[in-house]
């Protein structure tokens, strides 16, 4: 076990959170972890110690266990009634863990997989877990899919794990048709809101033209019934003569790879992939434009990264984002939230995964939902390589995959009584 410490950096004088600027901040191929962040010029530098506004509240120290390895490149999780947890990897495996200790052993669930389209950012990829699950025993996963050998498009699978957990069937295929290209900008990250919609987070595809189209399923929030794969009736675009954009909660995404709903309020908040610069935390609004538009309102061809990730120029009523990484990239992936008195000044704040960035991030949140603060723990920060999903589990804490190659492992983070 590990105790920690913080880096923390006061929202109201710098936003984002430096690292070294690569070529993209997406999740192509495996990038060694970096040095942790160093200041920017004209901001504050980051400390081991608290700065005074985190001071006054207690901050907790973390512990940090391995509960299970064995893993090539653990998705998403997903937790039991009976105290085990799901884990879907990304080269076509559910992995089933025995419990939330140190020491559990990971073994594989059978289920065809085979039709998965395995490549680059593509694969088997987010999860939840359904609400009936004692009954009913299913879960619904994202994936790419093939279709003789090549990528057909993107899909909201639901399968049954048996009894004994050993395997699991394939029920129905939930939602098919969202748009597929190389594998990159997959996104697909599935949450269940508070009134128990499916929302799932996409990517653009690396298509200049998707994310302002809302006639595709990519580059947006969707938000659909978890048993009939239908959208619903109240969504902002439930009356639009094209289904697909019956789905649509929001557009103008790049790369959504995070999504959590804020307990107490319902808040829908998603983390997604900046091109070299600007990752982004937003808070979604029914019917809402991002602003990402890499086809610059259809003018250009191809898939133009040099325009703002929210280009309020071209789209005025754009959302800004909650928090930006500023000038270089973390390449984002899950969003959590913290809750329960156990965590001290962490309670209730957004925890988001970085993959180049290697740690996590703890955005503090106000009243209104505008970023206070961001802290970095110092002992996830860099020592277990890229961190892709976050997961609050059932005893209060959270529960973290790496995804550096084929022995990866699923972490438990807890604060230190």
């Amino acid at each position: 076990m590990r105790r920690s410490r913080y880096a923390v950096v006061a929202a109201s004088v710098v936003v984002g959170v430096g690292l070294t600027a690569c070529s993209s901040g997406d999740d192509v191929g495996e990038v060694p972890p970096t040095s942790p962040p160093s200041a920017s010029a004209g901001s504050t530098p980051t400390t081991e110690e608290p700065s005074p506004a985190v001071r006054s509240t207690e901050v907790p120290d973390l512990d940090v266990e391995v509960v299970a390895d064995g893993f090539e490149h653990g998705w998403d999780i997903g937790f039991l009634p009976d105290g085990a947890a799901l884990v879907t990897e990304r080269p076509a495996r559910i992995s089933l863990v025995s419990g939330l200790e140190e020491g559990a052993r990971r073994t594989t669930v059978e289920a065809d997989l085979s039709d998965v389209f395995v490549s680059g950012e593509g694969g088997l990829l987010g999860m939840v877990i359904h609400p009936d699950f004692a009954t009913s025993r299913q879960f619904t996963t994202c994936q790419t899919h093939q279709e003789g050998g090549a990528a057909d498009d993107i899909r909201l699978v639901t399968w049954r794990l048996s009894e004994d957990g050993t395997s699991a069937q394939r029920v129905k295929d939930l939602l098919t048709g969202l748009p597929i290209s190389t594998g990159r900008h997959s996104g697909c990250r599935p949450e269940i809101a508070d009134d128990g919609a499916l929302l799932v987070g996409t990517g653009d595809t690396a298509v200049g033209s998707i994310p302002q189209d809302l006639g595709s399923l990519g580059g947006k929030v969707l938000r659909l019934d978890l048993e009939t794969g239908e959208p619903l009736p109240d969504n902002p675009f439930a009356s639009a003569s094209d289904e697909n954009q019956r789905y649509v909660l929001s557009y103008g995404h790049r790369n959504i790879q995070g999504v959590a709903v804020q307990p107490g309020t319902g808040e829908i908040y998603t983390a997604e992939h900046g091109p070299s610069s600007n990752d982004e935390v937003n808070l979604i609004r029914p019917g809402a434009n991002y602003g990402w538009d890499p086809s610059q309102g259809g003018t250009v061809g191809g898939y133009d990264e040099d325009v703002p990730m929210t280009d309020r120029a071209r789209y005025p009523d754009a959302v800004p984002a909650v928090w930006q990484s500023g000038e270089s990239t973390q390449a984002v992936c899950s969003a959590e939230f913290l809750e329960g008195e156990q965590w001290g000044a962490f309670d209730g704040a957004l925890v988001v995964t970085a993959l180049k960035g290697s740690k996590l991030l703890v955005l503090t949140l106000d009243d209104t939902g505008a970023l206070a603060e961001v802290a970095v723990p110092e002992e996830t920060d860099g020592p277990f390589g890229r961190l892709r999903a976050a997961r609050l589990g059932p005893d209060g804490s959270l529960y973290v995959t790496t995804t550096n190659g084929d022995d990866d492992t699923l972490l438990k983070v807890s604060p230190r009584p």
